[in-house]
């Protein structure tokens, strides 16, 4: 009821692209995630390219980030000018920071980074900001999968100058459509971040910027306000139920769970499991029992034939991510998955013979 309320409020007003909607759900958006400011734009890609471009980074600059998670997170980077260095993961799936320190160390010309916070979960924000303070880095956090989520008491994307993510429709805040936004506490990184998405204007038909045209539209930002956000709570805490139940159930001895940091409050974005062997055919034998799976992600960033010739950087063979990105296998995970359905997903695991 409340997104048709809200589509129909849009259509009756006349006003699509970037109007009284938009600032409503950017206001909100910034205060649900603690942050002075929130700047809507096209999709999350978009997001971390303007967040890069307001932060001041200049063409060839090299960017630290991570080699495994979705392809976006290095295409804005490139679209900003920068140059991706790929450093390995850790046995959670994110940027090794112990790794970075000591690329750092070795490398102190480096000043830029973006890491993700993988599937729901957040990395040590407080080696991160140390990381920060030390070397002068410039951060912009890629939040796409993990809106709300925490290391201790501190949310994620708190540390960089942005944070960026996305509301895509599979996202645990997902719009109508496609959608994104950055947050920031700095705000001349947002007054250029508005330009950035509007054809870099400072007011109409002045463009102080070479911009883009990534804005979040009136009825997408009416239905996140109204309809989404609202629930976003409430929805985060029946995934972190789901992940409870499948955490205590599965205990199938060749499969195992990801490691999650006692300090990491998640929000479960994704669920994934790791099987060292026969990960097609436990797929087919989870098909088979009604149980749908995906892979994420099976070939790393710097491996996609679209980054043949293009100036990126890798730091050595990047093993641990090559063996996650092997061994990966997502289970079902969303907000309206009842107990009954987990525990078919559980036992269905748990009663595969290789």
């Amino acid at each position: 009821m409340e997104a048709l309320a809200a589509v129909q409020r849009v259509g009756e007003s006349g006003w699509l692209i970037l109007g009284s909607e938009v600032e409503k759900f950017e206001m909100a958006l910034a205060e649900f995630w603690g942050m002075q400011a929130a700047v809507g734009c096209g999709n999350g890609m978009d997001a971390i390219e303007i967040s890069l471009r307001s932060a001041g980074l200049q063409a060839g600059e090299r960017v630290l980030t991570t080699p495994w998670s979705a392809f976006a997170t290095t295409l804005a980077i490139l679209r900003a000018g920068g140059r991706p260095v790929y450093v390995d993961v850790d046995a959670s799936g994110m940027l090794d920071l112990e790794a970075v320190r000591t690329l750092l160390e070795e490398q102190r010309e480096i000043r830029w980074m973006v890491p993700v916070h993988l599937f729901g979960q957040c990395l040590d924000l407080e080696e991160l900001a140390r990381l920060r303070d030390e070397f002068g880095l410039k951060i912009v956090e890629d939040c796409a999968q993990s809106i709300g989520a925490r290391w201790n008491t501190q949310v994620c994307g708190s540390v960089g100058v942005a944070a960026a993510t996305s509301f895509y429709p599979t996202k645990n805040l997902g719009a109508l459509g496609d959608g994104g936004a950055l947050l920031t506490n700095d705000p001349a990184l947002a007054a250029a971040a508005r330009q950035w998405r509007n054809y870099g204007q400072s007011e109409k038909y002045l463009h102080a910027l070479p911009g883009l045209n990534s804005r979040l539209d009136e009825v997408h930002a009416a239905i996140l306000h109204d309809a989404l956000l609202p629930r976003l709570e409430r929805f985060t805490r029946a995934r972190c139920e789901v992940a409870r139940h499948y955490r205590m159930g599965l205990n199938h001895p060749l499969i195992s769970l990801l490691p999650i940091s006692k300090s990491t409050i998640p929000v479960h974005h994704l669920f994934p499991i790791f099987v060292a062997e026969h990960r097609p055919h436990l797929m087919e034998h989870l098909h088979r029992q009604g149980v749908a799976t995906g892979i994420h992600y099976p070939l790393l960033i710097p491996d996609q034939a679209a980054l043949q010739g293009q100036p990126t950087e890798g730091t050595g063979a990047l093993p641990v991510a090559r063996r996650l990105a092997a061994q990966e296998l997502s289970l079902p995970i969303h907000p309206h998955l009842t107990l009954a359905q987990c525990q078919q997903v559980i036992e269905a695991c748990n009663s595969w013979t290789p």
